[in-house]
């Protein structure tokens, strides 16, 4: 029989960080407050909730890591990419992503990815708390399990 291992999604005493870029403020504010929301209706204690604002997203990265260095157990990106007319939106979105992902492997502590990438204002906020739900709050909740699931593999000692 197989041993399958599946993270929960109650918090055990876990300092989770939430960086939010303040840059699309209408979009992230949403994307912030489902995940704050989710945070403390799994058991997250306010105290052990760090949350940081940057200028936009392409500061998450470096905020994610000065929180993971710091004993979070594991953080919440969030912000809005919204496509203009220039291929900024590229560049951005490329370097939110790699550096997030570096970052959960370097310091083997989850780093859910809430930066929403969308063509239309439209788009992001469907996806902040309207039509397509909340996507801060279900990143919120893929952080917590993560760091259930890394517990019972072990790695939460490496």
């Amino acid at each position: 029989m197989t041993n399958t291992i599946s993270g929960q999604k109650m918090i055990k005493n876990s300092k989770i960080g939430v960086v939010t870029a303040k840059f699309n403020s209408e979009v992230t504010d949403k994307l912030e407050a489902g995940a704050l929301a989710t945070l403390r209706e799994l058991g997250c204690s306010e105290s052990n909730i760090v949350a940081v604002k940057v200028p936009g997203a392409f500061e998450i990265p470096l905020a994610v890591q000065a929180l993971l260095s710091g004993g979070c157990d594991a953080v919440v990106a969030l912000g809005a990419v919204i496509r203009g007319d220039t291929s900024h939106y590229d560049y951005v979105c490329n370097a939110v992503e790699r550096g997030c992902s570096e970052l959960q492997l370097k310091y083997h502590k989850p780093v859910a990815f809430g930066v929403l990438t969308t063509d239309t204002d439209e788009q992001a906020l469907d996806r902040a708390g309207g039509k397509h739900g909340n996507k801060g709050a279900e990143a919120a909740q893929v952080a917590i399990e993560m760091v259930n699931l890394l517990i019972q593999i072990g790695m939460d000692r490496v």
